[in-house]
């Protein structure tokens, strides 16, 4: 996939998420069960998820370097991403440390979709810097998929999103 189609599909899908989080009423917002997170600790899972991103687009080249090294092998696609995620769910992988959400509360709720669109936006703006063989040379770690380009880093971005969509949608059985 490309740069260009990577980073609006990005844009698109998480600003899709932060408007269906703000259509939520009180009542949706908050509900949980099954000790599954609301929608508000879905949507805050998420900021924390880019927030880190967001960081390591603004990094230099030689930092990422320094710090990560380079990519010994190609980038994924994203329906490999998608498929290597879903195989480190189903091994047991999940949230920990930093990314795991507070109880968010439902006066927090513009401000949490407002942040994930600026934060988006900032992502999708550095990332545009990135030529193509750049997001396949410099890798990032990722606490559950290991070592991942900057390119799959993007796609990961995406998807994670629409990931935790599908889950508060199951939730509420919208």
């Amino acid at each position: 996939m490309t740069k260009e189609k990577s980073i609006l599909e990005l844009e698109v899908s998480n600003n899709t998420f932060a408007s269906f989080i703000a259509s939520l009423n009180e009542k949706d917002f908050l509900y949980t069960g099954n000790n599954k997170w609301s929608a508000g600790q879905q949507a805050d899972h998420i900021l924390r998820s880019l927030k880190p991103v967001n960081f390591a687009f603004s990094l230099p080249l030689s930092m990422l370097k320094f710090f990560f090294g380079k990519a010994n092998r190609p980038s994924r696609s994203y329906a490999a991403l998608v498929q290597r995620y879903h195989e480190k769910l189903v091994a047991g992988g999940k949230a920990s440390g930093r990314y795991i959400p507070h109880y968010i509360g439902y006066n927090k709720k513009q401000n949490i979709c407002k942040y994930i669109i600026s934060v988006t936006a900032s992502i999708c703006k550095k990332a545009a810097k990135y030529s193509e063989e750049e997001l396949d040379l410099y890798i990032l770690p990722h606490p559950l998929m290991g070592k991942v380009t900057l390119r799959e880093i993007l796609y990961f971005s995406r998807y994670h999103t629409e990931h935790h969509r599908v889950k508060i949608v199951e939730l509420l059985q919208l």
